[in-house]
């Protein structure tokens, strides 16, 4: 395979696209280009500017929650129209902080050097998925993704896991912050109780799948070594009134007493120290490596994978502990991962991604990006389920989905105006993987918009 065939699949399938110029950065050594992304953690960080703080979204989630109690009080005295006005206007500010988050995510994957660090980011996101899909997780999506996956994507899956588990995007997502220990001191008094929500999505969908070997009996006992881990608040000031608000707190009135048994093994630690335990086994499991293998594999590979490119990446997990900058070398170093021919159909959010970058565009206006996302089907921050957004070619390959990205790439080439050099342009973001019959048809095109649609649209864009 030729330097530059191997730059363009580093740069498109690993990476988020070529900017101009790209290719030629890593046309010299493309999997060392790739390689040096992976340790730095710099290569991963995103501006944060004025994005708030977990503190930050606490408190505008106590305003929001405190402004709708006060207005839910006030409901019998207004007119249909004034009720919902009084629910959406407070909505607003964390309508906003997610806008700031999804524009602050995408102009950094539009000007970013280490795009490989980036898709990365993006995998890893989705698959600690938090949705903005609920008012009090509208402000945590972003910093959830800032505080737990880019801060942790030089250490190991282990630590990511109890990050993921104790922040309070998390926390409320997944209903863990209501959960109280039906023997605990709370749940003697009140008539609310266990929730296993959050138990039962680590153990399908983060860590050892449905098909890991766990029983409903290990999800109900995980979730009571779990209850207490909570997020400080108004509700929990009295219990801890040095805690800021944000902040993960264990509280122990709250925490069902005794040791658990899950997954055959019986946890004694007290306190939070016992959830904890029972996370850093399942991050430990033979199970929970062969998921993570096979779903690295899926989306950097193919839909289906090499059964021996998904066991050498559960190998390196094994052994490395789940260091996950060893796990991504090895990826890198696969022959599966390399092949000339793409096999990856491109999601919403990577094909989008892409055709910014192939531009140059440093940014593009909020409000045609949203726009943007909503019409091809992958706001940012907003998969449908803890599942995350699908990852693979029947999820986004439809008749209709594909109408919506030919109508996306004929506005924005029109936009983009007549000056274009749209085979320039194919040829700079694609190199070697650009095939003479669309570099024809492209340079056939009537006019410059034309010719940039059929770049994009082109089978070489559509796939990685």
């Amino acid at each position: 395979m030729t330097g530059t065939l191997m730059a363009s699949i580093a740069v498109n399938r690993f990476g988020l696209g070529a900017r101009p110029g790209e290719l030629g950065a890593a046309s010299a050594d493309p999997k060392a280009w790739l390689a040096r992304q992976l340790k730095d953690k710099a290569s991963f960080a995103v501006k944060s500017g004025t994005l708030p703080t977990t503190r930050a979204a606490a408190l505008a989630l106590g305003t929001y929650l405190e402004a709708v109690k006060d207005k839910r009080s006030d409901a019998g005295k207004l007119s249909p129209d004034a009720q919902e006005d009084a629910v959406l206007k407070p909505l607003k500010p964390l309508r906003d902080i997610l806008m700031a988050e999804i524009e602050a995510r995408t102009l950094r994957a539009l000007t970013t050097e280490t795009s490989f660090a980036e898709r990365l980011v993006l995998f890893w996101s989705n698959h600690f998925t938090v949705s903005a899909g609920k008012a009090v997780t509208l402000p945590f999506a972003g910093v959830f993704e800032r505080d737990v996956i880019r801060a942790g994507m030089t250490g190991t899956f282990a630590d990511m896991l109890v990050a993921s588990t104790q922040h309070p995007g998390m926390l409320l997502y997944l209903d863990q912050a209501q959960s109280i220990g039906p023997n605990s001191v709370a749940g003697k008094r009140r008539d609310r109780g266990l929730n296993e929500n959050l138990a039962r999505e680590i153990l399908e969908l983060q860590t050892l799948g449905a098909q890991g070997g766990y029983t409903q009996a290990d999800v109900t006992e995980f979730a009571k070594a779990l209850t207490g881990w909570s997020l400080a608040g108004a509700r929990t000031k009295k219990l801890i009134p040095k805690a800021e608000p944000g902040d993960f707190v264990f509280i122990d009135r709250f925490h069902e007493p005794g040791a658990r048994n899950v997954m055959g093994k019986r946890y004694a630690e007290k306190d939070e120290a016992q959830g904890e335990a029972i996370l850093r086994d399942l991050a430990g499991h033979p199970s929970t490596a062969q998921r993570v293998a096979l779903k690295l594999a899926r989306h950097f590979i193919s839909d289906e994978p090499p059964a021996a490119a998904v066991e050498a990446l559960a190998k390196s997990y094994r052994s490395s502990g789940g260091h996950l900058p060893s796990v991504h070398e090895t990826l890198i170093s696969l022959e599966a991962a390399w092949q000339p021919e793409a096999q990856k159909f491109k999601s919403p959010n990577e094909f989008l991604l892409s055709a910014l970058r192939l531009t140059g565009l440093p940014k593009i206006e909020t409000k045609a990006l949203v726009a943007a996302y909503g019409l091809l089907g992958q706001v940012p921050y907003q998969a449908p389920s803890p599942e995350g957004w699908p990852d693979d070619a029947a999820s986004w390959a439809g008749p209709d989905a594909v109408i919506k990205r030919i109508e996306w790439s004929q506005a924005f080439a029109d936009r983009l105006g007549s000056k274009l050099r749209p085979e320039d342009m194919a040829r700079g973001a694609l190199g070697a993987a650009l095939s003479a019959r669309t570099a024809q048809s492209i340079s056939r095109a009537e006019g410059a918009a034309q010719g940039l649609t059929l770049a994009l649209m082109s089978p070489e864009f559509q796939r990685r």
